[in-house]
């Protein structure tokens, strides 16, 4: 694990690569890229409210000099009528993949999450052939709990997810 990885609000010099973690293919990668979205649309979330929300956020995922390598955000899902818990996922440039910034970062995430709110359960799904962010989420302290079947429309496919969970219990908050 990459121990120069840290968290940081999104500012607006990392807008550009942001956006092109999202609307270029190549970037995106393989497992990343859902279809073109609404042009600008990233910006103006930004605008509105720095990706940060009760109901969710996004933050940056910086190297050594403040360096933009990715994002990890995370969204509120529900697992019961009142047991909402997060669902977190991490995109990384093509550039940045395979050095450890994935694993450090969605653990600094979870840690982030479980000292800022009153969850019990952090949540991410990933495709069954993604075996390398299957590996990056056992590394960060997430278990494996199953497959989804047919849960993920991409490149014109339903396919099937592998969930992964950790709990507050798991996870000794260090920030």
């Amino acid at each position: 694990m990459s121990d120069h990885v840290r968290l940081r609000p999104v500012a607006a010099k990392d807008l550009d690569l942001l956006e092109r973690l999202f609307e270029d293919p190549v970037e995106a990668g393989e497992f990343g890229f859902f279809g073109h979205r609404n042009p600008g649309a990233l910006r103006r979330q930004w605008a509105e409210q720095g990706f940060l929300s009760p109901q969710g956020g996004r933050l940056a995922v910086v190297g050594e000099d403040d360096r933009f390598v990715g994002e990890v955000q995370w969204h509120e899902v529900m697992q019961g009528p009142a047991s909402p818990c997060w669902n977190i996922g991490i995109s990384l440039l093509t550039a940045e993949r395979g050095k450890g910034y994935g694993t450090r970062a969605q653990r600094l995430l979870v840690e982030y999450l479980f000292a800022h709110t009153r969850v019990n359960r952090i949540e991410a799904g990933t495709e069954v052939v993604n075996t390398a962010e299957q590996r990056a989420l056992e590394r960060a302290g997430f278990t494996r709990e199953g497959v989804v079947r047919g849960a993920c429309f991409r490149a014109g496919a339903w396919r099937d997810m592998v969930l992964y969970s950790v709990l507050r219990a798991e996870v000794a908050v260090t920030l």
